[in-house]
């Protein structure tokens, strides 16, 4: 049974038992506290936990979800993949525990001939939690599973909780027997990776409170509503179903595992290093594809930091297979084929991912080289010192900075006779991973009651009317101060307000909220901030200026025309030169995230190289010709399927309800979706000047602008500095440019025969010093203050060109100057006084801990600094009396 069947048959299912068939949600998560969707009920939360009533009563769903918790077990075990399916079917105070139950053994039980997925009863185990007593009667009643079969376990498997206050039930999993060739007798129980866990019913009910771990909370209540949240694994029941051994092999993964097999010469089955390394591309292939499908680009933090990492470990374990040649060429075609028949997209943006892989492949195989450097001095410096280990500090430095993976540098120390510190290794990680729990802890812990704002929700949508309007009366229907609902406000105090309706527009899709006020009878509100804390709702960040306003008192929201004015300007303005770049680039440059205020805008686009001048000025020409030909802006709601079919371009990183907004300039010339504000014609935006590019990321480019009223004051200044340079250089505007290239090349000639002075004055002091020599235990000394320099590199030359005066003979140089304001000493030895044990960066360190600085070097040249001048001599004496106690 291939995989696109298994999805097929959930659907049909469900649908055909009225559950709204809802599409997969993005793999971009909306919940601020999550980079990825995780779990299949994530898109559910607001309706689940009763924050955002819930569209329908019943849903099912297929959703494409990304966990890497545990990506170091990643083809270890036959279940552990970081990019996953989750079958899902939920209850919003519908039915609840007996008929979800009676829905899932029915459709696992059911024959394949008759739309079911053909699961031999024998087989299916069930845990329930251990007082869960209406489950235990309903899976007797429903299945006749004998009491054997039926295991209760504990709070720590078999009851589910976000992890924070809120909602909570039992649960329910349904295991699949795969035999004793798997370990032993025992059911699910014995934990062991015979039974196999393939779908969970979580029967949400209560309400828990503050604790820790998974069971270690108080349960406080019911919940107004019993809701069911359950979830079956496609990858688990896939590789049941077409009888291979693990997700890795199924008809959706194992393309990528032959391909690379056939790159490396290997055969999956003959070695168990091997067959893991192959299982890892695999999967991370594939989540990789599916990640950039939905928009996001490899870079050095949050979602493209994960990315990043897949695409690394692919890289790595192509090369512990024996490839180093680049090969993502030929993975992600595999991956593409396999999975378009699920997901179109894959196909339809795959020039842009490919371009995306491929630019990644190529700027980490050049980091493995910078890392290899690295390790190479590393593994030098052990055998130097007779150390058995490569310090775990360097390993974690090449992992954390480089991106260096440590199995590659285990395997690179092996091949050199030497280990890690694999202990200290793991505990430098395990600090890094709790700084970054504790951070997500604290993410979670601000973000997570968003229950606070249920009430208000309830009461029904925001209206937003500031498409139209600037001014609209409304109700105050909320106020919460520090997360906690009051009913008074005064002077003075920061408070969020809920309103009825606000022509206040809300940060959203790229655009800033708007300035404003928000007025009534005897108060005064200065708008700080507008947003949307959950679905449909909007939340007035304000501080009362002036009064007191009250729960239930009528207000007026009024938008600052002038800021309105420039967002939508600007707004506008970002759709222009989106659509410049797409004709003078391609398609391939696509926009990768905007933001937009009054009077500036910010694109980021798919692009792995930098614009030149000239393709700079031809974007913001096209733009600005679309300005001046006064195109008409046109914005139509229609669904989300009609716009598609219109061309409408949706924008990655956003998320589109059914109904959908769509913003045309000059027809099809620029056509996207857009819930933003905009001009009513292309020549009220005035003026686009593009005043920055510059680089995001290896496969991102900016653009940045400004735009209306503030492009025409950045080009009054540029006239301005214009003007004078004119003035002062007393040329015509046409000549400034070719009378500043020649002042430049005057100054570079003048600086270099300064320097060449400099130099001779430098060579002139040098017998003078070298004279000042004296003995000095085994060597013979010069430690002397050259008074102000002006720089550190004139005291090198001083110091290398003193020690090559005085011959072969044990010398060691120690000269100090004030250089560049600042005290510093440079050392140099010869190599017969290197024999003697006299090491310059010993004694650049030791000078330069009498400056109050550090300092070090190698044997032969070292540098010291500080910030005591007045300790220049006592450092020289230091010098002096280090090597005299060494000759004792």
């Amino acid at each position: 049974m291939q995989t696109a069947d298994i999805q097929r048959r959930w659907l049909t299912y469900f649908g055909d038992r009225g559950h709204t068939v809802v599409p997969s949600a993005s793999l971009v998560s909306d919940d601020p506290t999550l980079l990825f969707t995780v779990a299949g009920m994530v898109p559910f939360i607001p309706y689940l936990t009763g924050v955002v009533p819930a569209p329908y009563p019943r849903a099912t769903s297929v959703q494409k979800c990304i966990r890497t918790l545990d990506i170091e077990e990643v083809g270890k075990t036959p279940r552990h993949g970081t990019f996953f399916q989750m079958n899902g079917n939920f209850s919003f105070g519908d039915y609840f525990k007996e008929q979800a139950i009676e829905f899932a053994w029915e459709l696992l039980t059911t024959s394949e001939s008759d739309g079911g997925l053909g699961f031999d009863e024998r087989d299916l185990w069930v845990t329930v939690y251990r007082d869960d007593e209406d489950a235990i009667r309903f899976w007797k009643k429903t299945a006749g599973l004998p009491d054997e079969r039926i295991q209760r376990l504990g709070m720590d498997t078999n009851y589910w909780s976000t992890g924070v206050p809120g909602p909570a039930g039992p649960c329910s999993e349904i295991f699949f027997d795969r035999g004793p060739a798997y370990g032993v007798d025992g059911g699910p129980a014995t934990d062991d990776d015979r039974y196999v866990e393939i779908w969970n019913l979580v029967f949400m009910q209560y309400l828990r409170g503050e604790g820790t771990g998974k069971k270690e909370f108080p349960i406080l209540g019911e919940l107004p509503k019993k809701n069911i949240d359950t979830g079956m694994g496609m990858e688990r029941v896939a590789f049941l179903k077409q009888g291979v051994e693990n997700m890795y092999e199924i008809d959706q993964v194992r393309p990528v595992l032959d391909r690379a097999a056939e790159l490396s010469g290997k055969r999956y089955g003959a070695d168990h290093d091997d067959d893991v390394r192959m299982r890892v591309i695999a999967d991370h292939i594939r989540s990789s594809l599916m990640l950039m499908s939905d928009g996001v680009a490899p870079s050095n933090e949050g979602r493209g930091y994960i990315l990043r990492r897949l695409l690394r470990r692919s890289i790595r374990a192509m090369r512990l297979l024996g490839v180093d040649a680049p090969s993502f060429g030929e993975l992600f075609p595999a991956s593409r084929d396999a999975m378009k028949a699920a997901y179109p997209e894959v196909a339809t943006e795959y020039d842009r991912i490919a371009r995306l892989s491929l630019a990644e492949e190529e700027t980490f195989l050049a980091t493995l080289d910078k890392g290899t450097t690295i390790l190479d001095l590393a593994v030098t410096r052990a055998k130097d010192a007779g150390a058995p280990e490569i310090p775990s500090d360097t390993a974690f430095l090449l992992h954390d900075t480089f991106g260096f993976p440590i199995d590659l540098t285990l395997e690179m120390a092996e091949e050199a006779g030497l280990s890690v510190d694999r202990g200290a290794f793991d505990a430098l990680m395990h600090e890094q991973r709790a700084r970054a729990k504790a951070d997500a802890k604290a993410k979670k812990g601000r973000i997570a009651d968003l229950s606070v704002y249920g009430d208000f929700r309830a009461l029904g949508e925001t209206v937003f009317t500031g498409y139209d309007y600037l001014t609209t009366e409304t109700t105050v229907l909320g106020l919460l101060k520090d997360g906690v609902s009051v009913a008074h406000a005064g002077a003075g105090d920061i408070v969020e307000v809920i309103l009825a309706e606000t022509s206040l527009y809300a940060e959203s899709g790229g655009q800033d909220a708007d300035a404003g006020t928000i007025v009534g009878s005897g108060f005064e509100l200065e708008v700080l901030d507008v947003q949307k804390p959950v679905k449909g709702l909007v939340s007035h960040t304000v501080q009362v200026t002036n009064g007191e306003v009250s729960v239930g008192s009528p207000a007026t929201t009024l938008v600052d025309p002038d800021y309105r004015r420039g967002a939508t300007q600007a707004h506008s303005a970002t759709h222009l030169v989106h659509a410049a770049l797409r004709q003078i680039l391609g398609p391939e440059a696509h926009q990768a995230g905007s933001y937009n205020k009054a009077g500036y805008m910010r694109l980021d686009f798919n692009w792995s190289q930098a614009l030149s001048p000239a393709t700079k000025s031809e974007i913001e020409d096209l733009a600005n010709s679309k300005v001046r030909d006064d195109l008409e802006v046109t914005t139509r709601l229609m669904s989300l399927d009609e716009a598609k079919a219109l061309g409408a371009m949706a924008l990655f990183g956003e998320k589109y309800g059914d109904t959908v907004r769509v913003v045309e300039i000059g027809g099809p010339w620029s056509l996207e979706l857009c819930a933003g504000t905009h001009v009513g014609s292309s020549s009220e935006i005035g003026l686009i000047n593009l005043v920055g590019e510059s680089s995001v990321g290896s496969s991102n480019r900016r653009v940045e602008a400004l735009v209306g009223r503030e492009a025409f004051a950045d080009l009054a200044v540029e006239r301005a500095i214009v003007s004078e340079l004119t003035s002062n250089l007393k040329a015509p505007r046409g000549e400034v440019v070719d009378r500043v290239a020649g002042l430049l090349a005057d100054l570079k000639d003048a600086q270099k025969r300064i320097a060449a002075f400099e130099s001779a004055a430098l060579a002139e002091r040098v017998p003078a010093i070298a004279a000042n020599a004296r003995p000095a235990g085994a060597v013979s000394l010069v430690a002397e203050n050259v008074g102000t320099l002006a720089s550190a590199d004139d005291v090198r030359l001083l110091v290398t060109s003193v020690r090559e005066r005085l011959g072969t003979d044990a010398v060691v140089v120690a000269l100090a100057a004030e250089a560049a304001g600042k005290p510093t000493v440079i050392v140099a030895t010869n190599e017969a006084a290197r024999a003697t044990g006299a090491k310059a960066g010993a004694l650049a360190k030791l000078a330069a801990g009498v400056l109050g600085g550090g300092g070090g070097g190698r044997d032969d040249l070292a540098q010291g600094g500080g910030t005591d001048a007045a300790a220049i001599g006592r450092a020289l004496e230091a010098i002096e009396a280090e090597i005299a106690g060494a000759a004792r």
